[in-house]
């Protein structure tokens, strides 16, 4: 008969655990918190040192009853929420409803569920860390202050349904700072010259560097034709050739922001779709004959610690797999990434990279597959050689112009043989080889070929930019980096437009309130002051009620002049030419998660919506009839299809052209590479080069 009872947060970590301890333990869900502040009042009585006021969550009564009768049946509890603030809040919460003492030796943690890992320990249970408590109740309590003061202000002076926060309003700041940066950006001309060289009978390129011995831009045609006139007589001769080996090391694992970073580019996951299906490979995989195993480490992490154990276990199979010639002289050891990063996780790494990938394809699901497969060659990667490669840089003189041509060759691969990072404009690193040069070598033009330019804007955010931003600059933590981004798509602060985030009219009013009667919760800096303070809260340096007091004094004292000044806005929906085709009264355009579409003007009372349809001009290859106009699936990805469907179902994820296949008269689409974009024929061979990338 079970004498212990072990709580958890989900039924799927319960399974895989309660198979590892055996007979001897009870082991049930808690189904994450069981306890929160109230929806329908803020919940904190700020006048007695914000003491917080809990209730039970609501549709928690059967999960509570029955952890409430398993407790009477056992001699022993253990709380094994996850090695978080969050999990430490819930086994506290847990503590506190099944009358447990707090000074018991009830709590457990494992950044692994693997056997070993569980197993171990049990045999060192600790007790509540109130400190990490603390910490959570601070940020939970900060949070509410934030989101149940301002929020009303926005509902009765802007919209209804509005809301801020400390981490999601500076996130919307960005976003809406960055597009006011594009919007006055003022394009700037600059000027390439490629030289196509020969030597032989082999071709190669090389740049414009300088001239006169200064490295100088090309502004205009006119400088350009300066130093076309000089090139046509120049004999063009290498002047200095320059060979030196380059090291390349690898990344380190992941942490939670560079995860989601790294599967938004490669996987095209959201960062709240990584978070998910990391949650399910750490909370366990049933294996077969193994068993249920967690596959990876706990993905809530800003720690890029490896264990020894983990590291010897890496070191071996690299010796086996690769050879000597691939593990570094010294193992290494990757120091914190930030001065705040919360060391007592490890990274994000295989609980065994003995499961290989392929190996493991079997038993998981296609986005389980691709995500640990990411994770394991990452770590692997993180504890390989370095990389090695034989860089080679050639200056050609002609006349007084100098040209330089780049080359490098993959000597070793080292850690590349398994991974490399990807990076935001999709580019790899190829072997670009020149041919044999020396001092003095005559090389024979072949082609100048002179290419105007402009500056772009900076880019908008994607889900991997910004958390990169937030992360860079201290704000929120691994764990509200998901959530965040999902939260200002749905309040309609932000929308999609080609994956990447563009503010909304209703954004822009929320932000611009936000900077006049508000400016530190927008403040980088004292956002990121807050995030330190709660470290120190939960590092026992600081104690949580006066951290809430300092924010609060301003705070109120900001409030009052809002609720005076702010002055009531008025927001007119931008009308359009179509009428409803179900009561007759005129479409209105509103913004989605997804961009504009058309909605009725009568809503409530008519809830006809309908897309805005972007005409591609393209005649359906399919029937000839329709037009082919731009679609978005129900996750908002753009797909093309003719406008006759149902009655024609063409469809293609790439964009029509205008002209048909110059070679069989075929649908020519558009497609992107890390060169830039270029048409090509559905159908033939044919393919067109449009531009470079910048």
């Amino acid at each position: 008969m079970a004498d212990s009872l072990v709580i958890v947060e989900s039924p799927a970590k319960a399974k895989t655990i309660g198979k590892y301890l055996g007979s001897k333990f009870i082991v049930k869900a808690s189904m994450g918190h069981i306890r929160d502040l109230p929806k329908s009042q803020i919940g904190v009585e700020i006048k007695k040192d914000f003491e917080p006021k809990y209730i039970t969550i609501r549709g928690k009564g059967s999960v509570l009853k029955e952890l409430k009768d398993a407790r009477k049946k056992v001699k022993k509890v253990y709380l094994a929420a996850d090695p978080d603030r969050e999990g430490e809040a819930i086994a506290w919460h847990l503590a506190h409803y099944l009358e447990l003492d707090e000074t018991e030796t009830c709590r457990v943690v494992f950044n692994e569920i693997t056997k070993q890992a569980v197993k171990d320990a049990f045999k060192t249970p600790r007790k509540i860390n109130l400190d990490l408590v603390n910490a959570q109740q601070a940020r939970r309590i900060l949070d509410r202050l934030v989101g149940y003061k301002i929020s009303p202000l926005l509902w009765k002076k802007v919209k209804k349904g509005l809301s801020a926060g400390r981490v999601q309003s500076v996130a919307v700041k960005l976003i809406y700072d960055r597009e006011n940066e594009i919007k006055a950006f003022v394009p700037e001309e600059y000027w390439s010259i490629t030289a196509r060289l020969l030597t032989g009978s082999t071709e190669f390129e090389a740049k414009y560097h300088s001239v006169g011995g200064e490295k100088k831009e090309l502004r205009n045609q006119e400088e350009v034709n300066a130093i076309l006139a000089g090139l046509e007589q120049a004999v063009f001769t290498v002047s200095e050739v320059k060979e030196k080996e380059r090291l390349r090391n690898p990344s380190p694992p992941f942490i939670t922001s560079s995860l989601q970073q790294e599967a938004a580019r490669k996987l095209n996951f959201r960062a709240a779709k990584t978070m998910s299906v990391a949650q399910q490979l750490y909370e366990g995989i049933d294996l077969g004959s193994e068993g249920t195993v967690g596959l990876i480490t706990y993905m809530r992490t800003d720690s890029t610690r490896i264990s020894p154990v983990a590291q010897e276990e890496a070191k071996g199979f690299i010796l086996q797999k690769y050879g000597d010639a691939y593990y570094p002289e010294t193992p290494r050891v990757y120091v914190k990434k930030a001065a705040n990063a919360q060391d007592a996780h490890e990274a994000i790494r295989p609980s065994s990279v003995l499961r290989e990938p392929d190996q493991m394809k079997q038993y998981l699901s296609r986005d389980q597959f691709r995500l640990y497969k990411l994770v394991w060659e990452r770590f692997l990667a993180s504890q390989m050689a370095s990389a090695v490669l034989d860089t080679m840089t050639v200056d050609i003189a002609a006349g007084d112009t100098v040209f330089r041509a780049v080359g490098s060759k993959m000597k070793f691969p080292g850690f590349m043989k398994v991974y490399v990072e990807g990076n935001d404009d999709g580019t790899t690193e190829e072997d670009k080889l020149l041919p044999p040069l020396k001092k003095g070598d005559q090389v024979q033009k072949k082609q100048i070929d002179p290419k105007q330019h402009f500056t772009q804007p900076p880019p908008r955010f994607t889900e991997a930019r910004l958390v990169r931003a937030l992360e860079e600059m201290g704000i929120g933590r691994p764990s509200t980096y998901a959530p965040t981004l999902e939260t200002i798509q749905k309040r309609g602060y932000v929308a999609i437009e080609d994956k990447k985030f563009v503010p909304t009219e209703l954004g822009e009013l929320v932000i611009q309130q936000m900077i006049e009667y508000f400016p530190e919760i927008l403040d980088v800096e004292f956002t990121a002051h807050m995030e330190e303070e709660l470290d120190h809260v939960e590092e026992g340096k600081e104690n949580w009620v006066k951290v809430l007091g300092d924010f609060y004094e301003s705070f109120e004292k900001r409030l009052e002049v809002a609720e005076e000044e702010m002055e009531k806005i008025e927001i007119q929906d931008e009308v359009s030419d179509e009428l409803c085709e179900k009561c007759g009264r005129h479409l209105v355009y509103k913004m989605g998660r997804f961009g504009k579409f058309l909605a009725c003007s009568g809503f409530p009372d008519c809830r006809n919506t309908k897309p805005i349809v972007k005409d591609t001009g393209v005649t359906c290859p399919n029937c000839k009839e329709g037009k082919i106009i731009e679609r978005r699936s129900k996750k908002g990805r753009i797909f093309y299809g003719c406008d006759r469907y149902p009655g024609c179902e063409f469809v293609s994820w790439d964009k029509p052209v205008e002209k048909p296949c110059p070679k069989c008269e075929a649908l020519v689409v558009e497609k992107r590479n890390k060169n830039g974009i270029f048409h090509q024929c559905v159908q033939c061979d044919y393919k067109e080069e449009l531009q470079e990338t910048e």
